[in-house]
């Protein structure tokens, strides 16, 4: 019998993104559903995600999974026989599991304030943002990847993000690539997998989509 894989997500959610990302690397077919989470949540969200109301829910033969990072640990142990995300020896597990946890805190948090703050707080923000992105950089090195030769679990956590730079840097009138070109050159590398393009929408809807956000909260 073929397992049940459903999708609760939003499109622009860089975290929806990585639960897409780890389902097309390890080759699992699954449904997709698209959440209104602004003004009309279904019923099946609130039923699967009754805690935190909120996308992405992954749905395995009718149990549900919430929060991303924990998603890609599932979808990787449930789905061992390909492409393992997360490294076998602990302490290298331990350490991706740090970097992800380090994005989770700081990266959306920090880019969101690239346009959605103006004044002393936006130029506050830019420059945390460029640190963040730095000491990201200082751990990826001279590595194709996070974890070394293999793309896996921090890439798949942090590369969302990657859609929205575009937008942050816009808003936000201020430029990555001089401080951070070894990570830039770290995302184009990303793109060029299958898993990675089919679920990153196009940075031009989500600067669309930002428009709006500012447009509704009148910033």
């Amino acid at each position: 019998m073929e397992d049940e894989v459903i999708l609760l997500n939003f499109w622009p959610s860089m975290f929806g993104m990585r639960t897409m990302i780890a389902l097309e690397e390890k080759g699992v077919k699954y449904e997709y559903r698209e959440e209104d989470v602004a003004n009309n949540k279904s019923p099946l969200l609130l039923e699967m995600n009754p805690i935190y109301k909120k996308i992405p829910v992954l749905i395995h033969n009718g149990k549900p999974v919430c929060e991303s990072i924990i998603q890609v640990q599932y979808i990787d142990e449930v789905w061992s026989n390909k492409n393992q995300l997360l490294p076998s020896d602990p302490y290298q597990r331990a350490q991706a599991l740090f970097w992800a946890d380090f994005i989770e805190k700081k990266v959306f948090v920090c880019g969101r304030k690239t346009w959605a703050t103006k004044g002393e707080e936006l130029e506050e923000a830019k420059k945390d943002f460029i640190e963040i992105l730095k000491t990201l950089q200082s751990e990826l090195g001279d590595k194709p990847y996070f974890g070394g030769d293999q793309f896996g679990f921090v890439d798949i956590v942090l590369i969302g993000f990657y859609s929205w730079f575009p937008a942050y840097q816009k808003f936000g009138n201020f430029s990555i690539e001089p401080e951070c070109s070894k990570l830039m050159v770290w995302g184009k590398r990303c793109m060029e997998r299958e898993s990675v393009a089919k679920s990153l929408p196009e940075s031009e809807k989500v600067i669309g989509y930002v428009l709006r956000l500012k447009k509704l909260y009148g910033i």
